[in-house]
Formats: C-alpha cells, sequence, structure tokens
C-alpha cells in the first residue's frame, strides 16, 4: 500500500518546467506552454481536473514576431466602464512591460472556463535569466523551444570563421560604400542650416 501511495504521489505532483522564449514567437509558444499548465501532457488529464504543471519563462524582453505583427497585432483591453475599451499595438505593450504579451498570449491560448485563473497563477514570467534562486529550485525539465534559434556571428569561433567557404574575394583597389552615421548625418544638415543663414544675412 505505501508504494501504491508513493506512486499516486507522484502522478499527482506538479512539475515545474523551464521554457526560453529567447526569438520565439509567442502566440505559438502560448499552446505549448498551455498545454503543460493544463497538463494534457499527463495520462490523467481530463478537462474539468486541475493537474496542471508550473511554468517558469525566462527572455520574455527577447521574443519575435513574423512579418509586421509588432506594428499590426493589436491587444484588447477592457476595464467594464463605460468607454473602458482600448487597443494597443504588440510593439507598444511590449515597451510598457516586456511581460505582458506572452501573458496575454496564453491567457487567450487556455481553456475559456472557471480553470484559467489557477491556469495563469501557475505560469511565472521574467523578462530576462534573473530568475528567484527558490523558483529555481523547484525546476526540474526543460521544455523544448519551437523554433530553431539561430547562432549570430559573435557565437563562431575564429577557426569557424575562417574555415567559412568565401564566394569571393574584394579586390585591393576597391572601396567599399561606408553609410554615415546618424551624427555625420545631423552635422550636415547644421552646416547646411548655417549655409543658408549667412547667405539671407548677406
Amino acid at each position: 500500500m505505501a508504494h501504491n501511495r508513493v506512486v499516486q504521489w507522484n502522478t499527482m505532483a506538479r512539475t515545474w518546467w523551464l521554457f526560453d522564449a529567447k526569438y520565439q514567437c509567442p502566440l505559438r509558444s502560448a499552446e505549448k506552454i498551455c498545454m503543460y499548465l493544463e497538463g494534457r501532457h499527463k495520462p490523467v488529464y481530463h478537462p474539468l481536473s486541475d493537474v496542471g504543471d508550473h511554468v517558469v519563462v525566462i527572455n520574455t524582453r527577447h521574443v519575435a514576431m513574423v512579418d509586421d505583427l509588432w506594428r499590426k497585432h493589436h491587444y484588447e483591453h477592457d476595464t467594464r466602464y463605460a468607454r473602458g475599451k482600448s487597443k494597443t499595438t504588440a510593439w507598444k505593450l511590449h515597451e510598457a512591460d516586456p511581460t505582458k504579451i506572452i501573458y496575454k498570449s496564453v491567457f487567450r491560448a487556455g481553456p475559456k472556463n472557471l480553470l484559467r485563473p489557477n491556469l495563469m497563477r501557475r505560469l511565472h514570467l521574467y523578462p530576462d535569466e534573473d530568475v528567484p534562486e527558490d523558483i529555481l529550485g523547484n525546476i526540474s525539465d526543460v521544455i523544448r523551444q519551437i523554433q530553431v534559434v539561430p547562432k549570430t556571428f559573435e557565437d563562431y569561433t575564429d577557426e569557424e570563421r575562417e574555415a567559412f567557404p568565401k564566394l569571393f574575394d574584394w579586390p585591393e583597389d576597391h572601396v567599399l560604400f561606408k553609410r554615415k552615421t546618424l551624427e555625420e548625418q545631423l552635422k550636415e544638415i547644421e552646416k547646411e542650416q548655417l549655409a543658408e543663414e549667412a547667405k539671407k544675412k548677406k
């Protein structure tokens, strides 16, 4: 009997999962996060049972959205008062609170019933990798990212950069076009304005 009791504890226990949202689409990530919050990955899952796990999401500040969704996608809010409805673009909401886009995406993807408030309480969002130690101590597994994170130029070693195949070599007498910086452009504009003022005075 004691062994069966331990098996039941392990079955019904809430596991803590870690999900790295860096360069991940928040809309697609929300569907996968909801699967663990609802407990749909467990054999004891039932739509009316609260058997979900905790999910800790880090790097919500570095989420990625395809095409022009940063500019075109809107998030709605309603205070339930007269003229209390408002719409906010994704980039403006992200600037105000880096964790809000993931929160609203998970809230929308979750179940539309009375289990949703408890589900959202088990969602822990952090804009960077700074997570309290008491929460890090509970994490026991990782959720795989839905998109492959590409390596940046700085991630490659000098040997890998040199071994990378070249399409062609620039000739020694070739001069590459150098784009002017914003400061240089502003200085040129100031010079032109001063020249025009000097002409007017003459």
